[in-house]
């Protein structure tokens, strides 16, 4: 079984269950004739798994003391495109883990039209076949608000959908799941622009994609405590901004503060 937790409950996800594409239709209407546009959005039922998809359980890290955060990834990977031209979201692919491929013009590469979100996945103590997702909607939640906020098409995608085509992922992939107390699967569900043109435009062609990698402690000391610093020169988030969003430009802007508190000592800017 799979199950993932909100602040207040428990709900079991059966995953075998499926869903009944889900469509949103809009009326354009010009002098000679009336049009319906249909916007598909994400549907698990459509979720295919690649049969050549190999498992490469070899290289799961047996030592987990060695593990560092984001430098291991699991055999396969979620990816689902979206293409205004064909009708919105694309049908879901499980495939091997692998290099993407876009053209150097994306305007994700340009301009920052890029968004993610971390979750992650963990074994029970009393059984090892019971995974549990820790509260996955507020990350669908906010996934969707930081497309949206990048005027991404798309961000009205069904969260449940989504939550089950990841949780196809990670039982895919179960054998990476850490058992260690402190360990786990880290989730990174990721959303980018594949728009192939230069120019400031909202992009009309988006990849959402999810990769997953066992975990231990964040910091390099482990889980040792750690210092902080407060930092005022420079400035994160502001009224307007995008704090608010899970978007990759808040993380360019911190490096410079980040690479100055590392070298004063600290582990991480609290603020």
């Amino acid at each position: 079984s799979l199950q993932y937790t909100q602040p207040t409950m428990m709900l079991q996800s059966s995953l075998s269950r499926c869903f009944m594409s889900t469509t949103r239709s809009t009326i354009t209407k010009n002098k000679s004739a009336t049009t319906t546009a249909t916007h598909r959005s994400i549907s698990s039922a459509q979720l295919t798994i690649s049969s050549d998809s190999p498992n490469n359980n070899n290289n799961i890290p047996q030592n987990k003391q060695d593990l560092q955060f984001g430098k291991v990834f699991s055999s396969h990977m979620l990816q689902i495109p979206y293409k205004g031209s064909s009708g919105g979201w694309q049908s879901p692919e499980i495939v091997p883990f692998h290099d993407l491929k876009i053209s150097p013009a994306a305007s994700s590469l340009h301009y920052g039209l890029q968004c993610f979100e971390g979750m992650k996945a963990y074994k029970s103590v009393n059984d090892s076949n019971d995974i549990r997702l820790f509260r996955p909607q507020l990350n669908m939640k906010r996934l969707s608000n930081s497309m949206d906020r990048l005027c991404m098409p798309g961000s009205d995608f069904d969260h449940e959908e989504l939550i089950e085509c990841i949780a196809k992922l990670v039982r895919l992939d179960q054998d990476w799941i850490p058992t260690e107390e402190g360990y786990s699967l880290y989730i990174r569900p990721t959303v980018i622009s594949t728009h192939p043109y230069l120019g400031v435009a909202a992009p009309d062609e988006i990849l959402l994609y999810v990769i997953t990698c066992p975990v231990g402690p964040y910091y390099p000391s482990g889980f040792a405590p750690v210092r902080l610093t407060a930092d005022t020169p420079y400035v994160r988030a502001w009224p307007g901004g995008t704090g608010a969003a899970k978007v990759g430009g808040n993380y360019a802007g911190s490096m410079k503060p980040q690479t100055d508190a590392s070298n004063r000592g600290y582990s991480q800017i609290l603020w």
